[in-house]
């Protein structure tokens, strides 16, 4: 027995072929003219819980670097390699996390993946808090180890979180919805210096009580600052197991639109209770539509255009420029402190001078003043993309971040030495640099995070969000070789700084803007004539046994 269809459908102009092309617009339609609802809300959570541990588990870094180093370190100071390796161990992960993550999340399914990079993520944090020393293993050479497979798993909730965020929105509110989600990463890092601070208020006396050659009890501080991390992170592991793969991926990669169709109906009349369980008919003959196919081949064929091309070197070089300074102030920040705010207080000189007194209030002085920077530039950033995101576009609140931080950093490059002159001018200097740190996320931190999710073809879309992410963690990896290089000299740093955010205004050009503009109109494919058919399929007493065609 065979199953096949009527030969008018291997016509392109078949009526068959149109209906089923206007099925698919109809359904993708739905999504894009989607009101507001509790499922949203639910992405926005679930996603949202995700970047906020990514986040608190990257930054928490700037110190805990600090802590190791009285704990472990020569002369309760961690040598320049070592801290070198602790920092930049995590961008290496999320570099391979991004690549791959984002692949496989095209082949295999969004949903399949999504949850497996989280435990990746939870594992290893909570291994770096239990990591100690042996006759043949060395503490900080474990933690290095374990932040690089953290790293993996934060690397691969990057496309994850972003496709599925954008391939459920509706057009009008996909910007709002991703920058939401993104934006957790800011309370990520709020929580992470929170954190710190209660940690050390409930270790002060002890601390205090320490001798200068042991301070034992910031042992404690920076195990509990790092397994707190796995909280938030245990928490959305089971809401993300429950989300449903999205119809775009079920209808362009799957291939089976009438499936699509009905999932998405389910997800708009349940108002986004429903937890993802689909009944599914187990005698249905797998419908797969004939639509172009993720092959190597199809990719270098989509990208060799140059209107594709200049898209995928334009998200990914914004989000390469964008992390050299970011990533470099973000995990240096006690660096850039200590070169100007506390220049009285060198993070080896106290201890050396045999107080445990001045190891306290140097971990302390960090994170009142981390705190101060986060909530006076970074978290301000994020509600002022999230407001206007999907009012100015993405585009020009890209090439206002970039600008404004060109102009921030050569001030306070080429400036640092008469800003750094006084406690007046130092006042000056820390209004500049939370301006900067708005202007991050106020800028080219959100979009170069929103872009590469809505520029791409559905079958492509997580590995290109992917590989311009992996892009951006490249250039984290080189803003700390700049920083253990230049390490002494952060005026030098700003003003490099400076020049790389003057190429992402170059980058930024050959963007589109993306705003009110669906995810199909931007994969520049043309959407007429977008499915070709369906397969057919030889049936034997009501099993496939082979598809026809």
């Amino acid at each position: 027995m065979k199953y096949t269809y009527p030969s008018s459908w291997q016509d392109e102009d078949s009526s068959a072929i149109v209906e089923l092309n206007e099925q698919r617009a109809s359904a993708l339609a739905r999504i894009d003219r989607a009101t507001f609802s509790l499922f949203h809300v639910k992405i926005w959570l679930v996603a949202g819980a995700g970047f906020f541990t990514d986040a608190y588990d990257i930054f928490t870094i700037t110190i805990v670097a600090i802590m190791l180093g009285y704990v472990y370190g020569e002369d309760h100071e961690l040598q320049p390699a070592v801290d070198f390796g602790l920092k930049v161990a995590a961008p290496i992960g999320n570099l391979f996390g991004q690549a791959i993550f984002g692949w496989l999340a095209d082949i295999v399914g969004r949903k399949r993946m999504y949850g497996i990079e989280l435990m990746v993520i939870i594992t290893s944090t909570f291994a770096q808090a239990l990591s100690g020393s042996g006759p043949v293993v060395n503490a900080l050479g474990v933690i290095t180890a374990l932040r690089f497979s953290m790293g993996v798993g934060i690397g691969g909730d990057y496309p994850l979180s972003a496709v599925i965020s954008s391939e459920f929105a509706s057009t009008r509110s996909r910007g709002r919805l991703m920058t939401a989600v993104f934006a957790s990463q800011g309370w990520g890092n709020f929580a992470a210096i929170l954190v710190a601070l209660i940690v050390l208020a409930g270790f002060k006396n002890s601390i205090l009580e320490d001798s200068p050659d042991t301070l034992r009890h910031i042992d404690y501080c920076w195990r509990i600052l790092v397994g707190v991390g796995c909280i938030p992170g245990v928490v959305a592991l089971y809401f993300r197991l429950t989300i449903p793969e999205t119809p775009r991926f079920t209808m362009d990669i799957e291939r089976n639109v009438q499936k699509a169709c009905r999932n998405i109906e389910e997800v708009l009349s349940a108002n986004g209770i429903n937890p993802g369980v689909w009944y599914a008919d187990p005698d249905a003959i797998p419908e797969q539509a004939n639509v172009p196919r993720a092959t190597l081949h199809d990719f270098f064929a989509h990208f060799r255009e140059r209107r594709n091309l200049r898209v995928l070197i334009g998200t990914a070089y914004s989000w390469f420029a964008l992390d050299v300074a970011f990533y470099g102030i973000g995990l240096n920040s006690s660096k850039i402190l200590t070169a100007t705010v506390l220049q009285g207080i060198h993070i080896g000189s106290t201890v050396v001078q045999g107080t445990a007194r001045g190891a306290f209030d140097n971990l302390h002085n960090i994170a009142v003043y981390s705190l101060i920077f986060s909530v006076a530039g970074l978290i301000p950033g994020y509600f002022a993309s999230f407001f206007l995101i999907d009012v100015w576009g993405r585009k020009p609140i890209q090439l206002l971040g970039f600008t404004m931080l060109s102009i921030l950093f050569l001030i306070m490059g080429f400036g640092f030495h008469t800003l750094t002159a006084t406690d007046a001018a130092t006042k000056a200097f820390i209004f500049l640099y939370c301006l900067s740190n708005f202007f991050t996320n106020f800028g080219p931190n959100v979009t170069t995070f929103v872009i590469p999710g809505e520029v791409f073809p559905t079958r492509y879309r997580s590995t290109g969000h992917g590989l311009s992410a992996a892009s951006g963690k490249l250039g984290a990896i080189v803003a700390q070789i700049i920083f253990f290089r230049k390490g002494n000299s952060v005026n030098v740093i700003l003003e490099i700084f400076a020049f790389v955010m003057m190429s992402g205004i170059l980058s930024t050009m050959l963007l589109p803007e993306t705003k009110g503009r669906s995810l199909e109109e931007l994969s520049n494919e043309n959407q007429k004539g977008f499915i070709r058919g369906e397969n057919q399929f030889e049936l034997r007493n009501g099993i496939v046994l082979r598809r026809l065609g």
